[in-house]
C-alpha cells in the first residue's frame, strides 16, 4: 500500500483549509472589487517559498530554444515543482483565484504560461493524448487520481461524489505539468481542458467526448473553484484519509466502457481499472519531445529576479 500525500501536500492543505475558513468569517461581499489574481501574484512575491519556485518555471516556459517557444519538458518539470513545493494559499490563489472581468480572467488563464506549457500548433486526439499519458508514471497516477476526485454527482451537496473540494483541486492541480496540463479554455468561464479535441474519433466518438466533457463539464470541479475563489461553502472542505492504492501487475487500462465509478445518477462518469501507484513529483521527469508553437505574446507577470534561478 502507498500513500498519495507527501509532506509538503499535507502543509499545503493544511494551509489550504485554513485559508478558507479565515475567509469565511467575512460576507461574500468583501471580496476585492479589484484583480484578485494581480493580488494573488503579489502575495506570492512576498513569500520567498512561491516567489523562489515561481521564478523557477517563468524562466524555463519563457526562454525561446531553437524553433520553439521553450524547453517544454523543463517547463513542465519546474511547473510541477511549484504546485508540490508551495502552500496552496499561494498557488491555488493565483490558479482558482475570482474575478470579476476579463483582464483578472486572462491573468488566471496565463498563470501556467500556456504558451509553453499547453498550447501546440495542432490538437491531437483526446483519446490519442490519454493513451500517452497512461505510458508515463506520473501522468498516469495523477489522471488517474483525478478521476476518482473530482468525479460529479448530482445528488451531492457540493456536486462531487467524494464531497471533498479539496481532494479535487489537489489532482486537478497534480496534471499540470503532465501531458495532460488542463487549463482554462477561455477568459470567459470556469471551463477547462487538456489541449486535445475529438476530432478523428472515428467509432469512438462518443467515448472521447466522455473524456474530454470530464474536464469542461465538471460540475464537481467548477464548484470546487469557485469555492475557493469566494471562500464558501466550507463544510465541504473536510481533510479526507490518505488515499490507499494497489500496484498494478499489468499496464493500466483507462478506457474500459460500461464500468461506472460511482452510484447510478453521477455525471461524466470515467471509468478506470485499479488505480495505479501514487507518484512523486520530484522522481520523474516527463519525455515530451518538444514541439513548435504559434507565435503568441507571454504574459511574464512582473517576476522579481526573473532568470536567477534558471538551472
Amino acid at each position: 500500500m502507498l500513500f498519495c500525500e507527501s509532506d509538503s501536500q499535507k502543509k499545503s492543505l493544511e494551509l489550504y483549509f485554513g485559508i478558507h475558513l479565515e475567509r469565511n468569517l467575512h460576507s461574500v461581499e468583501h471580496i476585492s472589487k479589484g484583480n484578485n489574481c494581480l493580488d494573488a501574484a503579489k502575495a506570492c512575491n512576498l513569500d520567498d517559498t512561491c516567489k523562489k519556485y515561481r521564478s523557477a518555471y517563468i524562466t524555463p516556459c519563457t526562454t525561446s530554444m531553437s524553433n520553439d517557444v521553450c524547453n517544454r519538458r523543463k517547463c513542465h518539470k519546474a511547473l510541477r515543482q511549484f504546485f508540490d513545493k508551495v502552500p496552496a494559499k499561494h498557488s491555488y490563489g493565483m490558479l482558482f483565484c475570482s474575478c470579476r472581468d476579463i483582464a483578472c480572467t486572462e491573468r488566471r488563464r496565463q498563470t501556467i504560461v500556456p504558451v509553453c506549457s499547453y498550447e501546440e500548433r495542432e490538437k491531437p486526439n483526446c483519446l490519442s493524448l490519454q493513451e500517452s499519458c497512461k505510458t508515463n508514471y506520473i501522468c498516469r497516477s495523477r489522471l488517474a487520481d483525478f478521476f476518482t476526485n473530482c468525479q460529479p454527482e448530482s445528488r451531492s451537496v457540493s456536486s462531487c461524489l467524494k464531497e471533498n473540494y479539496a481532494d479535487c483541486l489537489l489532482a486537478y492541480s497534480g496534471l499540470i505539468g503532465t501531458v495532460m496540463t488542463p487549463n482554462y479554455i477561455d477568459s470567459s468561464s470556469l471551463s477547462v481542458a487538456p489541449w486535445c479535441d475529438c476530432n478523428n474519433s472515428g467509432n469512438d466518438l462518443e467515448e472521447c467526448l466522455k473524456f474530454l466533457n470530464f474536464f469542461k463539464d465538471n460540475t464537481c470541479l467548477k464548484n470546487a473553484i469557485q469555492a475557493f475563489g469566494n471562500g464558501s461553502d466550507v463544510t465541504v472542505w473536510q481533510p479526507a484519509l490518505p488515499v490507499q492504492t494497489t500496484t498494478a501487475t499489468t499496464t493500466t487500462a483507462f478506457r474500459v466502457k460500461n464500468k461506472p465509478l460511482g452510484p447510478a445518477g453521477s455525471e461524466n462518469e470515467i471509468p478506470t481499472h485499479v488505480l495505479p501507484p501514487c507518484a512523486n513529483l520530484q522522481c520523474q521527469g516527463l519525455t515530451e519531445s518538444g514541439s513548435n508553437y504559434s507565435d503568441m505574446e507571454i504574459l511574464l507577470y512582473d517576476v522579481p529576479g526573473l532568470g536567477d534561478n534558471c538551472q
